[in-house]
């Protein structure tokens, strides 16, 4: 998918909004226990419900992989499902991968070949030759770790070398990289009062925004900071919305807190 794609939809459908897919067995319906993949159809409802008012759907990895050769046929089906019904969703693998080239090379080959999501998150910790394998995907995005929101993130991340936060010459260095401009950028909601620098370093980008609801980020404070004239943000809500009810009526309740979510950006966008 192309980034023009993606602004396509944003303004169709006046929502920015990315529902994160975080699966935990303990926390779903208990009547969907009995069913032959659990989790799967805990995502088709979910998605069943609020395609129309997201533009981004993003399974975070690590909650299928728990469970094994099950989970991750679980989440395989679960990308199929998208693509072959919803094909103008933007898909993110949230699996925050980084290592030395040939191992990144295989990373991004599962996610962005094999699985076919439109992109993937990244670690760049470990400099270019980590990040720039998945740059190499035509019509792919790598999302790369920025400013999380994580209380962690003030170990090394906004830690002052040679006169400038680690963060920013992090985010300076990754535009010099092959193909950077297919990189978007991880930043935390609960961080909203950097986004105005930030955007000063990466004025087109797009930014994946975790953090707002269940962590206590501001949406308000975001946009206000963060929004470029084309939108350039994708809010992430997971659990707020997922996990809004453990009844019958799972997927009606996490339709009426998308909605909730996707007419307050729609006010936003307004302006």
């Amino acid at each position: 998918m192309t980034t023009t794609q993606l602004v396509q939809q944003i303004r169709q459908k006046k929502s920015f909004l990315c529902i994160g897919l975080d699966v935990d067995l303990t926390k779903i319906p208990q009547h969907l226990l009995a069913l032959e993949d659990p989790i799967f159809e805990f995502n088709k409802a979910i998605i069943d419900a609020t395609h129309d008012l997201c533009v981004s759907y993003k399974p975070n990895t690590a909650f299928y992989e728990a469970y094994g050769l099950k989970g991750w046929q679980s989440l395989q089906k679960t990308i199929n499902y998208l693509n072959e019904n919803h094909p103008e969703i933007f898909t993110i693998a949230d699996a925050k991968r980084g290592d030395i080239g040939n191992t990144s090379t295989m990373y991004a080959k599962a996610f962005l070949e094999d699985l076919n999501f439109d992109s993937v998150t990244v670690a760049p910790y470990m400099g270019k030759d980590s990040v720039e394998p998945f740059l190499a995907f035509e019509n792919k995005h790598t999302i790369m770790l920025a400013l999380t929101s994580n209380e962690g993130a003030f170990d090394f991340q906004t830690k002052n070398v040679e006169g400038e936060e680690l963060y920013k010459t992090v985010i300076k260095t990754s535009k010099t990289w092959k193909n950077s401009q297919n990189l978007m950028y991880v930043v935390g909601a609960t961080k909203a009062e950097y986004f105005a620098e930030i955007r000063n370093i990466v004025p087109n980008s797009f930014f994946l925004v975790p953090g707002v609801g269940a962590q206590g980020g501001s949406l308000s404070d975001v946009c206000q900071h963060g929004m470029n004239e084309e939108v350039g943000l994708l809010i992430n809500s997971s659990r707020a919305i997922i996990y809004a009810s453990n009844g019958i009526d799972f997927a009606q309740k996490a339709r009426e807190e998308a909605l909730k979510l996707q007419q307050e950006m729609a006010e936003i966008m307004k302006f």
